[in-house]
């Protein structure tokens, strides 16, 4: 199902759905809901809530595990960028020698999988390296 003027919602339920289909069965597909879309004083309270409960500034869309492999995935729409909490997680991911990837397209989800060494049931797209 496709909503209007959410671009990155509908990415990740592509992308969910293709990992579901290529990966083996015991891994794990999470996405935490790190965020209360919910404005003013309400939304506010749920965040620090939230929070408090260990929600992370910056977390990635999607955490995989397979296979002994830990890998985040960061959806953004074409032309989205990184916010600063983004980055700063994603630097400390990478810190940490976990997998870390930014996801525009169902194409780069899978080409991340073969990147990182996460076996699939089906064949990688081939990737061309950025001018």
């Amino acid at each position: 199902m496709t909503r209007r003027g959410t671009p990155e919602a509908d990415l990740q339920r592509a992308v969910v759905q293709a990992l579901r289909f290529a990966l083996p069965r015991t891994a794990i597909i999470h996405h935490c809901a790190n965020e209360v879309t919910e404005a003013g004083p309400r939304g506010a309270r749920r965040q620090a809530i939230l929070v408090g409960m260990g929600v992370h500034a910056g977390f990635a869309d999607l955490l995989i595990l397979c296979n002994g492999h830990v890998l985040f995935l960061e959806l953004k729409a074409p032309k989205g960028r990184l916010r600063p909490d983004q980055e700063a997680f994603r630097d400390a991911v990478l810190a940490q020698s976990f997998g870390w990837a930014l996801v525009r397209t169902l194409d780069d989800a899978l080409g991340a999988l073969a990147d990182h060494g996460l076996a699939t049931r089906i064949a990688a797209p081939v990737r061309r390296s950025a001018p």
